[in-house]
């Protein structure tokens, strides 16, 4: 009798934990799903033994564009895509501008040295930022030139973009890039609808959360915060705080395992004033992992209204445009 009681009460846990989870009895919410671009349209390049200190540039696949990452021509391109948000990368120089750039060190990508946020805007201007750029271990160097004077200030990318949103990843831990952003956008509020919100060090991403009302973001220790949390007690549809008003990175090999994934977590996010960003697989490392091909695309669930980061907004735009139209078509003929 104890076990048949014992199985019973499993029974009715597991039916409990089922219902509060399926998303067979939620509607997701409404929307479709959104590009955001990772640093643009970029030169792309395989991730296998990228670690902090490897030079990309040197280990980029064959070009198929003549775009260059975190360029106003690159950011530009990936709108044109369908693009709704641009990641970019910034560093706070001594002369007091935010210069639009990934690279913590000038040496891989440009035909300058040192470290990046030491160097004066006015000479990073004068760097070509293509020139290490190679596909063939050295033989040939497709852009150089092509990036003579290329890098933007953050600056220049708003007054280029009006109409854009970016994603902003501060490569520092330093506070103060978080303070000086929070000033650039009081002395300039037309531009704080053009963030979208901010990640990446924890200390300015702190900081600017915390000077600019309303702004979303989020740094490793609050996206482990949110997806921990949730792991742990998620089931009971109780979001934790640290999931509330934030930007939540989702792995998409990891995505399954969330609990009410995915239209039931979906909903939950929302309710708590959260946006999903859905990545690509992810194996280790830094969250830079990508949907970015035909097979990606299965990671991204048929009524997701969520952001899908992509390092190829080029191919993922339309892919995913072609696979709503169709939804779409079947969902009118039925």
């Amino acid at each position: 009798m104890k076990k048949l009681v014992a199985a019973i009460f499993f029974v009715a846990i597991v039916i409990i934990v089922w219902l509060l989870n399926t998303s067979l009895l939620v509607t997701p919410p409404s929307g479709t799903a959104k590009i955001l671009a990772h640093r643009g349209i970029h030169q792309v390049y395989g991730l296998d033994g990228v670690e902090n200190d490897t030079c990309t540039a040197e280990r980029i696949e064959r070009p198929r564009h003549a775009y260059i990452e975190n360029t106003i021509a690159s950011m530009r391109a990936a709108i044109d895509s369908g693009a709704e948000v641009i990641e970019l990368d910034v560093h706070l120089t001594p002369d007091r501008q935010f210069a639009v750039f990934h690279d913590w060190t000038l040496d891989c990508r440009t035909n300058g040295t040192g470290v990046t946020e030491q160097t004066p805007m006015s000479k990073l201007k004068t760097l070509d930022i293509g020139y290490g750029y190679t596909a063939d271990g050295g033989k040939t160097f497709p852009f150089r030139g092509r990036g003579q004077g290329q890098m933007p200030t953050l600056t220049e990318v708003f007054t280029a973009l009006p109409h854009g949103r970016f994603l902003i990843n501060f490569k520092s831990e330093r506070r103060e890039e978080g303070a000086t952003l929070a000033v650039l956008l009081r002395a300039h509020p037309e531009w704080r609808k053009l963030v979208f919100g901010v990640y990446g060090g924890a200390a300015p991403t702190q900081e600017t959360l915390r000077l600019v009302p309303g702004l979303k973001g989020y740094d490793k220790h609050s996206t482990l915060a949110c997806l921990g949390r949730y792991a742990a007690y998620g089931w009971t549809g109780i979001v934790p705080d640290a999931c509330h008003d934030t930007l939540i990175v989702v792995p998409g090999n990891y995505a399954r395992f969330l609990w009410g994934w995915p239209a039931r977590f979906a909903a939950r996010m929302a309710a708590a004033g959260s946006e999903i960003i859905l990545l690509g697989p992810y194996g280790g490392g830094d969250f830079t992992s990508g949907i970015d091909n035909a097979d990606d695309l299965a990671l991204v669930p048929p009524n997701f209204s969520g952001y899908v980061w992509t390092n190829r907004a080029e191919t993922i735009g339309p892919l995913l445009g072609r696979r709503l139209a169709a939804s779409s078509d079947q969902t009118n003929r039925n």
